[in-house]
């Protein structure tokens, strides 16, 4: 059994990059810990108690859903992570990879338009840096979308080499997707449940399958 640590920067981010992966793992026997590191609600006019409380609810759903053992949230203010000094962000994530020791880490692609996507991912890297005994051994990049597709031609763009097949899992992946329904927005929007199983058939179809889950790899330990 593998220890698996999702990192991802709001609320929704984990269905969208890997959710159909954590089902694989969750089947294979793997043990999938999630973090969490902005609410996702802070930055909106229309934020309130009621719609944090929500976006928690929703979230321990499609923790349910996808078979996920536990979540935490760091609370970081949405879409504001860069108003936090970096270091205090690394070590609020080094004492759960501590506490944890996970063997495989999932996060987001250092390019996304998100601000806290690409804070999430320097402090991932950070955190999970290949000290002797680390238990780190692989780290995986996964795009979201309305955000990684969107992001300037000034950064590099998102290049995935492994491609995990879900063809099994999409079902899920889209149950866990309606978990958070009112962060889905109507087709043709680029966050749409329609596009997710878009997204999903086209990176299955480049590589012979019904459906997969992209990835840019960082690091990999044999």
């Amino acid at each position: 059994m593998k220890k698996i640590l999702v990192v991802a920067a709001h609320p929704d981010d984990e269905v969208l990059g890997c959710g159909g992966t954590i089902c694989r793992h969750v089947e294979g026997g793997d043990d999938v810990h999630l973090v969490l590191m902005a609410d996702g609600e802070t930055s909106r006019e229309s934020a309130s108690f009621s719609s944090a409380h929500g976006r928690k609810s929703a979230t321990l759903r499609a923790k349910e859903i996808l078979g996920i053992s536990s979540v935490v949230n760091l609370g970081y203010s949405d879409n504001m992570m860069d108003e936090f000094p970096l270091l205090q962000i690394i070590k609020s994530l080094e004492d759960i990879i501590h506490m944890l020791k996970p063997s495989v880490v999932y996060t987001h692609h250092y390019g996304d338009l998100n601000i806290d996507h690409r804070i999430t991912q320097q402090a991932v890297m950070t955190a999970c840096r290949p000290i002797p005994n680390a238990s780190v051994k692989e780290i995986y990049g996964f795009e979201v979308l309305s955000s990684t597709e969107w992001k300037s031609n000034s950064v590099i763009p998102f290049s995935p080499s492994l491609f995990i097949d879900i063809s099994s899992h999409l079902k899920t992946k889209l149950l866990a997707a309606g978990a958070y329904n009112s962060e889905m927005i109507a087709a043709p929007h680029s966050r749409s449940v329609e596009h997710i199983e878009i997204l999903a058939r086209h990176r299955g179809y480049s590589v012979g399958t019904n459906a997969a889950e992209a990835f840019e790899v960082y690091r990999v330990l044999k």
